[in-house]
């Protein structure tokens, strides 16, 4: 069987079945080493897809296995982290497809930067010169925010004052395609925190939350706790 801890990369690529996706955004409530990396995999994703394609220079490979001589390795590890051992392979390998695509990259994303020196994703939607901001206030005193930014490709949902779920429930956060049908785009333990939303942001015409069984669902169950509509002037 699968170890659901290495399903982080596949979940962040939208990989997964519907089944395995229920079952590892039921896990993510409960995993505080996946929920962190699968934030700092989305990341990397993000980055990756704001670069373009070009060839290499086909010197670079031997450039590459070259410097590979002269890595100096860390030293051992009295109580290995295993959360590591999970990560870096995928880290590194995010990081080769930057290398690989070439000439041209003025910045290229490093996993062994110290994160606390990088800027996280909500951040950067937060910041970006193009962001919109669009607000509801709620009946019970709660406020929900969706943050967008095309030229990065993401959103952000914001909330707070939300009533807490009952046990075995969840919030879940929902895009609103085009042709208004609503996508999973992601769970909310509570209802208080920040949230970049999965998919396809950029085109979505809303974004809402809605209260469902611990684990998600494929469609919206109950009536929406909030719904913003994306189309409206920010």
């Amino acid at each position: 069987m699968t170890d659901i801890h290495a399903l982080t990369g596949a979940y962040v690529l939208d990989a997964l079945t519907e089944l395995e996706r229920a079952d590892f955004e039921r896990h993510l409530n409960a995993c505080a080493d996946c929920r962190a990396e699968v934030a700092s995999l989305s990341e990397a994703a993000v980055s990756l897809s704001e670069l373009s394609a070009s060839t290499p220079p086909p010197a670079l490979r031997d450039q590459i296995l070259a410097g590979t001589r002269t890595v100096r390795p860390l030293p051992p590890r009295v109580q290995p982290d295993h959360r590591r051992s999970r990560r870096l392979p995928r880290l590194v390998a995010a990081a080769a497809v930057v290398i690989g695509l070439g000439a041209g990259v003025s910045t290229v994303w490093h996993p062994w930067q110290s994160e606390v020196t990088q800027l996280s994703l909500a951040d950067r939607v937060r910041q970006a010169p193009d962001a919109q901001r669009w607000t509801q206030r709620l009946p019970d005193g709660g406020r929900a925010t969706v943050i967008r930014s095309v030229s990065i490709g993401a959103a952000v949902w914001e909330s707070d004052g939300l009533a807490a779920v009952p046990e075995g429930r969840v919030y879940q956060l929902w895009l609103q395609a085009p042709d208004e049908s609503l996508k999973p785009a992601g769970l909310m333990s509570s209802g208080d925190g920040a949230v970049v939303l999965r998919g396809d942001a950029v085109s979505a015409i809303g974004a809402g939350l809605t209260v469902e069984p611990s684990g998600g669902s494929p469609a919206p169950t109950t009536t929406p706790v909030a719904f913003l509509d994306l189309r409206a002037t920010s």
